[in-house]
């Protein structure tokens, strides 16, 4: 299967299909013909900037792709090519560009 996550003009992820994985550009083709928008491939095993093992459902070494796999909300980063969750509220956060994940910066 393949996922893609449809973005709006300020690049926030609207909603996430499923797709034929043995055919992506007709997938995608698809998609545009039918349901019109934007969309940015993006990978079910990716987490804060890891892969995802499928069959054991372990975090490897490997990177993710795309860092994390887009979530209605999230925020595509074409700099970084990352899908990134909103920023919580509360508290002093950090992106941390390498997982594209929010670090709380502590405050000494």
């Amino acid at each position: 299967m393949a996922h893609w996550a449809e973005i709006d003009e300020s690049n926030i992820v609207l909603r996430v299909t499923v797709g034929d994985n043995n055919s992506l550009d007709e997938g995608y083709q698809w998609l545009i013909d039918n349901l019109g928008g934007t969309w940015i491939k993006t990978s079910y095993n990716a987490v804060n900037g890891k892969r995802r093992n499928p069959e054991t459902n372990e975090i490897t070494d490997e990177p993710g792709f795309r860092k994390n796999f887009a979530y209605i909300g999230y925020k595509y980063d074409e700099e970084l090519d990352a899908f990134i969750p909103p920023k919580p509220t509360e508290g002093n956060w950090e992106l941390d560009e390498t997982t594209c994940s929010w670090v709380e910066q502590v405050q000494p």
